[in-house]
């Protein structure tokens, strides 16, 4: 729920010739006040967003709820128009989480919210069944790929292996991966595409894992594991034709993941290759961002990789983007902020406020998942799922 702040109370009418002195030193020394901020060095992006619109609700037709990936397209293809966002739904409409089947389509330039893709509940090649996660990504070739962590209750009791979707640019379903290396794709893809080539970085958060009522006699809370993975993809994408699984290599491993009634599931959510082959890695329930050296060559797993920051701002860090100048912004999963992280030093900017909504304690709990970029590298796209809504933060 979004509060709107209160109006500010008119300024006085009454003037009295003995305060124009004083009102105009006053007025002198707030516009000094004024230049001095405006020229005051900008620490990150976060500091100059100052405004969060509401552009649309995410619920499909077949009412699948809960917003979890957020994608903006590349390029125009099929459906399609470069700078649409795409939003796919993790809930059905009896609000089961690991069951949601719908991709929406949002269009800037006409401000219309649609659905682009509804796939079957059950798909013979993707162990489980359809659940769409925040794996998802939109390639430079026009299709799209999106991670499936399925459930037939909405518990991870139920939980299937899951697979990789592949669709394309009209939302039709052309192929799925799946296998010993794919269970429970999770987070938010990090993606280097070369056109004909790509290369996909997915974190995968369910091997081994255990059911909610599976308690840890001494945390009270369901028992944590440090199996979670990341995997590395490499895909061809030959003329005219859907892209072909080419190798997939471990990368990452011993991440902490665990089941949850009210979340489903944690695990490590947000990644993001920076420029010198670094993959930055969110680890929600271990409450850091760790980072995985050589990331695109590497022949073998790093484990959970160099810590770059843990703590502090940081609250069940989940999906990641980076800004122009470099920097990582989380959402937290445990309160309704965005956190900026310089990732070369490890300093924790800056936290912002998306999500207020007092029903949840912490404010905004479990209310943000995915977020991205806009083409104007000034703004980004975020979910709020309390309300099931796209939103956009701008300066």
């Amino acid at each position: 729920m979004y509060t709107a702040r209160n109006p500010l109370r008119p300024a006085a009418t009454k003037k009295l010739r003995r305060w124009r002195t004083t009102a105009v030193s006053i007025s002198l020394a707030g516009m000094a006040a004024m230049t001095l901020s405006a020229h005051a060095e900008i620490k990150g992006m976060l500091e100059t967003i100052h405004k969060h619109k509401f552009l649309s609700s995410t619920v499909a037709p077949n009412g699948d709820l809960n917003p979890y990936a957020v994608v903006v397209a590349p390029v125009s293809a099929g459906q399609i128009e470069q700078g649409d966002v795409l939003v796919d739904n993790f809930n059905s409409i009896a609000n089961l989480q690991g069951t949601g089947t719908t991709i929406m389509r949002y269009r800037p330039s006409t401000k219309e919210m649609k659905l682009f893709a509804q796939l079957p509940q059950k798909l013979k090649d993707c162990p489980g069944g359809v659940g769409l996660s925040t794996a998802m990504t939109m390639l430079k070739s026009g299709w799209i790929i999106v991670g499936s962590t399925p459930s037939t209750d909405g518990t991870t009791a139920t939980k299937g292996d899951g697979c990789l979707l592949v669709l394309d640019a009209d939302g039709k379903h052309v192929a799925t991966w799946a296998g010993p290396t794919i269970n429970g794709p999770w987070g938010n893809m990090a993606v280097v595409d070369k056109g004909d080539h790509a290369t996909l970085f997915i974190s995968m958060a369910g091997f081994g894992l255990q059911g909610p009522n599976v308690i840890d006699p001494d945390t009270k809370f369901p028992v944590k594991q440090y199996k979670a993975t990341v995997l590395r993809l490499e895909i061809s994408t030959p003329a005219g034709k859907p892209p072909v699984l080419e190798s997939q290599t471990e990368i990452g491993s011993g991440f902490a993941q665990r089941a949850d009634k009210d979340n489903f599931l944690f695990g490590p959510t947000g990644l993001f290759l920076g420029t010198d082959d670094t993959l930055y890695v969110t680890d929600g329930l271990d409450n850091e961002i760790t980072a995985i050296a050589d990331a695109s060559t590497r022949t073998d797993s790093a484990g959970k990789g160099r810590l770059i920051t843990k703590e502090g701002l940081l609250a069940w860090p989940l999906a990641m983007l980076v800004t122009p100048q470099g920097h990582l912004v989380v959402a937290n999963g445990k309160n309704g902020q965005a956190v900026e992280v310089d990732p070369q030093s490890g300093k924790q900017i800056y936290a912002h406020w998306l999500n207020t909504d007092q029903a949840q304690s912490p404010p905004g709990n479990g209310n943000l998942f995915g977020v991205a970029l806009a083409p104007d590298g000034k703004s980004f796209y975020y979910v709020e799922d309390d309300i099931n809504s796209l939103r956009v933060a701008t300066p």
